[in-house]
């Protein structure tokens, strides 16, 4: 928890994939062939926690859909790649527009195109249900699986590492 407490301090940046770490990694078509996919409320307020915080999130997905800009839309989160494989290149593109360093960067992914960058930011994380190699290679893995409060929970663990948590929960409890 050290190293998280000490990397937590520096971050500028919280980037996170989206099938699989902010929906349950499942793709639904309806008989007209349209997407569907589910988003965790709970996912949402972490987000919107990591924000008030002051943290820049970003979504970085290897898949294109209007549903994450939607999702993207409705929670204040401007930057998003999508249709992107290279997460690593596309987490060194957010952040130089954060005007940040890998160091400075935070990263969630749950599967092997998230590697590289949960590996190479300052601190990467996956759900529960994430592939055993990411597993390996995080520095937090949730106990919540993918979709249905990871993003949450790890917000959490952040916002706590950086001594703000209780600030942030003092507007909740009045």
């Amino acid at each position: 928890m050290d190293q998280i407490n000490t990397a937590a301090a520096k971050l500028k940046l919280v980037a996170m994939d989206v099938d699989g770490v902010l929906t349950n990694g499942s793709v639904t078509y309806d008989s007209n062939g349209v997407e569907h996919k589910s988003f965790s409320i709970k996912d949402g307020l972490g987000i919107k926690l990591l924000q008030r915080a002051g943290l820049r999130v970003a979504f970085i997905t290897g898949r294109s859909s209007p549903m994450v800009e939607r999702r993207a839309a409705e929670l204040g989160v401007t930057d998003v790649i999508q249709g992107r494989e290279d997460k690593l290149t596309a987490l060194l593109e957010m952040a130089a527009l954060a005007g940040c360093t890998l160091e400075e960067a935070a990263y969630m992914g749950d599967d092997l195109p998230d590697l590289a960058a949960v590996k190479s930011a300052a601190l990467g994380a996956c759900p529960a249900d994430a592939v055993d190699l990411l597993r390996d290679a995080a520095d937090y893995v949730t106990t919540t699986p993918g979709g249905l409060g990871a993003v949450r929970e790890w917000a959490e663990v952040l916002l706590r590492a950086r001594g703000e948590w209780q600030t942030l929960i003092e507007t909740y409890d009045q």
